[in-house]
């Protein structure tokens, strides 16, 4: 389930919901984004992890020469000269990551969702060096 949402001015809003069109949310995810956003244990819980999280993947990617160029705590940005090969790799290995056609250098790594994935990715990382 994916619930999105933005907080806008109404002149700003009208824009995007303009540029998006007609964006139907499901019962639940509406149900499980209002009861997440009104619990504050757990909005602080989630951002400590994420924190955490991105922290690892910067020490991963790092570790292998792979300089991060942005991102959030959801995601990395790396940008190497071997990124076609590398997103071709990791696809082979079963893990995803985001390719840029007008950006042929870069790869936007997520954040892997348990310790297996985790072990997949380092794997699949240092294999390809």
């Amino acid at each position: 389930m994916r619930l999105g949402f933005a907080l806008a001015a109404p002149p700003l809003g009208r824009k995007i919901a303009a540029a998006l069109g007609p964006w139907a949310v499901s019962g639940p995810a509406l149900t499980i984004g209002a009861r997440a956003l009104g619990d504050a244990a757990w909005i602080e819980r989630t951002r400590a992890r994420l924190d955490k999280s991105a922290q690892r993947l910067d020490g991963l990617l790092v570790d292998l020469a792979l300089p991060i160029v942005g991102g959030t705590s959801l995601f990395r940005l790396v940008q190497t000269p071997a990124a076609n090969a590398l997103f071709q790799h990791l696809g082979e290995a079963g893990i995803w990551v985001r390719a840029f056609a007008e950006h042929p250098k870069w790869l936007r790594f997520g954040l892997p969702g348990n310790e297996a994935a985790w072990a997949r990715l380092k794997a699949a990382l240092v294999a390809f060096w």
